[in-house]
């Protein structure tokens, strides 16, 4: 295929099989009906460098119903309050921040708090009149050229624009970046959060690939990217969520508002030192990652023969990756807990496992608990202590099946 930013060839480097979409959860209706999968590979750019699916799956089977809801741990509250406290400080109040991909608001609750004017983007209907409910203005549409021109004719243009877990989510990045620019002031900002690709390569994240993520991106092809809309990336910080991602800051080149930070030479230093910009890292990465589904299989092959029960905490779509590619199934993994409510009482796409509330622990406690969602794995052990104290323990599946 072709790389879609830049037309160059692409090679794949990892095939993690055909895959159901990795957030298409199931009633139990739909348990007995032939559920669609699709081809999940990642290939790499032999031009610019982009890391990218092959197959791309149409926005509107994706997104129009989603049940991934930002405010449901407490690390991403807290993550995006400091996000805005950061950007309001560094534009003395802005006037207006609109946010692509907004979800529930999260990130606009606390621009709003900061006295901003605030609009929000977000394609999902139900999670958008989540956001609307609670008096955060969210247009209830992908985001476009139209949608772009109605919110410069009703607002005016804004100072921050941001996207965060949205850049990877787009398939024509030009046109999306293009209607940035047109929203922007000629002074304003563009800050994206992407999971970053250096972090997959030493982190193992291979179960952040799904067909949601089309692209992976590297500080390296992002300055080079922006390059070809007049615009340019000041800074860049590394942040922790989702196992890793980039924060990169971007302005309109000539705008002098913010001076080149010494942030992006050194990080674009640090991926020439990975090999994150040549095809040779991501085949040893895709070793790797072979590696880890044959070390988790044994792992939890063992612990069924020896008679333990095994559950699991979260159903975020990184556990459909991991559990489709390892095969590892209901037969294997009783239930899952969640504490978004919008995924409890459906079953795990391809798995089939059912999901259920934290009371399920109380009710059926297992020996083993797998944490799907490994990036809050902190969090999670210090909500399951007492049954932790109890003799039940957990396993942490990246970057290396590990029993704690």
């Amino acid at each position: 295929m072709k790389c879609r930013i830049c037309g160059n060839g692409t090679r794949t480097f990892l095939n993690l099989g055909k895959t159901p979409l990795a957030n298409a959860f199931l009633r139990r209706e739909d348990l007995d009906k032939e559920e669609p999968t699709f081809p999940l590979e990642v290939c790499f750019c032999t031009g610019c460098a982009l890391v990218q699916l092959t197959e791309v799956i149409p926005p509107e089977k994706l997104f129009r119903n989603y049940v991934y809801v930002s405010s449901t741990t407490k690390s991403f509250q807290e993550h995006f309050a400091r996000m805005a406290e950061e950007l309001t400080r560094m534009m003395g109040t802005p006037t207006l921040a609109v946010d692509i991909g907004s979800n529930d608001g999260i990130l606009l609750k606390g621009f709003r708090e900061r006295g901003v004017r605030v609009v929000g983007v977000e394609p999902a209907t139900n999670i958008a009149k989540i956001a609307n409910d609670a008096g955060i203005e969210t247009i209830n549409d992908f985001f476009n050229a139209d949608v772009t021109k109605r919110i410069v004719a009703l607002k005016g243009r804004a100072d921050v624009v941001t996207a965060t877990n949205v850049f990877a989510h787009v398939g024509d990045i030009q046109g999306f970046t293009a209607n940035v620019r047109t929203l922007l002031k000629d002074d304003g900002i563009f800050v994206i959060e992407v999971q970053y690709v250096g972090d997959m390569l030493t982190k193992m994240t291979f179960d952040n690939v799904y067909h949601e993520h089309l692209s992976y991106f590297s500080a390296s092809v992002l300055v080079e990217f922006f390059k070809r809309f007049g615009m340019e990336v000041f800074r860049v910080k590394r942040v922790d969520t989702h196992g890793g991602s980039l924060r990169v800051y971007v302005q309109k080149k000539g705008s002098g508002r913010f001076p080149i930070d010494a942030s992006v030479k050194e990080i674009i230093e640090e991926e020439k030192g990975l090999g994150a910009t040549g095809l040779q890292a991501y085949v040893d990465f895709a070793r790797k990652v072979e590696g880890v589904r044959t070390d988790l299989v044994k792992m939890v092959t063992a612990l069924r023969k020896d008679g333990r029960r095994v559950a699991a905490y979260g159903a975020p779509a990184k556990g459909s990756t991991l559990l489709n590619f390892c095969g590892i199934g209901a037969d294997a993994i009783q239930y899952t807990v969640d504490d978004s409510p919008l995924k409890q009482g459906l079953f795990m796409p391809g798995t089939h496992i059912p999901v259920l509330s934290s009371k399920a622990l109380d009710e059926r406690r297992p020996d083993y608990i797998m944490i799907l969602a490994w990036n809050f794995a902190p969090e999670i052990m210090e909500k399951i202590k007492k049954h932790r104290d109890a003799g039940v323990k957990c396993i942490v599946p990246l970057p290396e099946p590990t029993i704690i």
